[in-house]
């Protein structure tokens, strides 16, 4: 049986371009994959697919086997974290690492608030304005909103790209960390390869290609097909 996220033949298309073709995938429960590749090969698009974001023109995304081509991003209990934080303004950082909590009685809404930040590296941030964080705490800040409601699968795009050399390899490297702490499968988008290599346990490339690949085989190497416009 099926276990984590398999892509089955994905293919997206954009201005009658194809733009993924045959793309196929598997991400093991536990496991931290890296999808590599340069502007415009379609790694944050098949992201969105996978989100249920974007709908794919051919093939199917699966979770334990069962087909998600009906099930809406938000029941699909996957965490998004991008380039932009995106934090609300109108609420302190505890208010926004809670966002995704709301069914949690109050007091355990407070303490895997707490929890989160402390795994993050930011505790006693709680009651901390978003408007004072610096690029890297946002963007912790919006790692453990996305991991508080214990997603099943982690869905990266670019998260530091806006970030510095330096803060980007140290967030890399504590993600990674944090990601194994937790046992939470994700895909990361980057066009980095050093980040590719601090993060991820294999790295998926997205090349040109003129027959399908598959990228399921532990490899850094090895890539799924892309067709850029």
């Amino acid at each position: 049986m099926e276990r984590g996220l398999v892509l089955d033949g994905i293919a997206v298309s954009y201005g009658g371009h194809a733009l993924l073709t045959d793309v196929d995938l598997a991400v093991e429960p536990g496991a931290v994959v890296a999808l590599l590749g340069p502007s415009g090969s379609g790694k944050s698009s098949l992201l969105r697919v996978v989100a249920g974001l974007l709908p794919a023109d051919r093939g199917d995304v699966r979770w334990d086997g069962e087909s998600l081509a009906r099930v809406p991003t938000h029941r699909r209990g996957f965490g998004l974290v991008f380039q932009d934080a995106m934090l609300f303004p109108h609420l302190d950082v505890g208010g926004n690492v809670a966002y995704g909590l709301a069914a949690l009685p109050r007091a355990e809404r407070r303490t895997r608030v707490e929890e989160l930040l402390a795994l993050v590296d930011l505790p006693g941030y709680a009651r901390r304005s978003v408007a004072t964080l610096s690029g890297g705490e946002a963007q912790r800040v919006a790692l453990a909103r996305a991991l508080a409601p214990r997603p099943r699968l982690l869905l990266l795009d670019e998260p530091f790209g806006a970030l510095d050399r330096e803060l980007r390899d140290r967030l890399a490297g504590d993600v990674r960390d944090l990601l194994h702490a937790l046992a939470t499968p994700a895909i990361h988008v980057t066009h980095d390869v050093t980040e590719a290599e601090l993060v991820a346990d294999r790295t998926v490339r997205l090349v040109p290609a003129t027959a399908p690949v598959t990228a399921g085989a532990p490899t850094s190497a090895a890539g799924a097909r892309t067709l850029a416009p």
